[in-house]
């Protein structure tokens, strides 16, 4: 299909596209690499009357290591998070994510704000940023201000975001040689696209459990934090038992979706086993 009819702007700073924003409001729509918006408005799902293209802003892509943390531009890739030799050696779940997203032409193109801020239930960064505890930098007409990820995901294509902001950058801790990491996810065949996933980052410590992120998509209306499930592990020798009781308690306080692709009984079994999973290679990873 032909999407509605648009106006296009193409701001060189990041005060100019805020500005866009505010004098548009609604009617307006930010577009990074497209891959989220472009067929939503082919097929009339969405309508923006104005999109405000940030690709000609500088300084919105990039990977930088600083203070203890990473930091990614909201236009950097996922073919650049997949092949970034500084996110492999310092966390590797987002590379480990980055690699399934679904093809290569989408990997060159999406970028890692746009799949944020479009908040897809079944994409499949909003977990890792989720288990690595990670923060957002959004710019407005008067600030900037940081969201912590638990926050910034309010239901199905929602966010935290005000119509006149725009995220910039997100920020990721340094993980340690002792960290494990591990991103699972049944995928939908023809899109790539998670029925469920989820990422895990554990650090052992003594044989116990010391720090764990569980983050999960796909699974209910948002991506979210599993906290029973941390909460089962934490302090915890990774017995066979203690994952599987800590992995059942994965759907806690969630309604799983569902639809032509599983049920919702299905969906919350396959969240319960994919988690499993996930902490048993992370904690390989982390022992090695």
């Amino acid at each position: 299909m032909i999407p509605a009819s648009f106006d296009y702007l193409t701001p060189t700073t990041l005060g100019e596209a805020v500005e866009a924003l505010v004098s548009h409001g609604e009617n307006a729509r930010v577009i990074a690499g497209g891959h989220s918006l472009l067929p939503m408005m082919k097929l009339r799902l969405a309508r923006p009357g104005v999109l405000v293209d940030l690709s000609k802003i500088p300084d919105l892509s990039g990977i930088q290591q600083e203070n203890g943390q990473i930091t990614i531009g909201a236009l950097t890739t996922h073919y650049e998070i997949e092949s970034s030799d500084l996110l492999k050696d310092k966390c590797p779940l987002l590379p480990q994510t980055a690699r399934v997203i679904g093809d290569a032409q989408v990997r060159n193109r999406g970028t890692i704000g746009g799949s944020l801020a479009h908040a897809d239930p079944a994409a499949d960064i909003p977990a890792s940023i989720l288990a690595l505890g990670g923060e957002l930098r959004v710019r407005g007409p008067d600030s900037d201000r940081w969201i912590q990820a638990e926050d910034f995901f309010l239901g199905l294509m929602t966010t935290a975001l005000k119509p006149d902001e725009i995220l910039t950058k997100i920020r990721i801790p340094v993980l340690s040689d002792r960290v494990g990491t591990s991103y699972q996810k049944v995928a939908q065949k023809a899109s790539g696209f998670a029925i469920v996933g989820v990422a895990v980052h554990l650090g052992m410590d003594g044989g116990l459990c010391a720090e764990i992120g569980v983050g999960v998509t796909g699974l209910g209306s948002k991506p979210y934090r599993a906290r029973g499930v941390e909460e089962g592990l934490r302090n915890r020798r990774l017995e066979p038992s203690v994952i599987e009781a800590a992995s059942s308690q994965v759907a806690q306080d969630v309604d799983p979706l569902e639809d032509i692709h599983a049920s919702a009984e299905f969906r919350a079994h396959l969240a319960r086993l994919y988690t499993a999973r996930a902490i048993v290679e992370a904690a390989k990873m982390a022992e090695r």
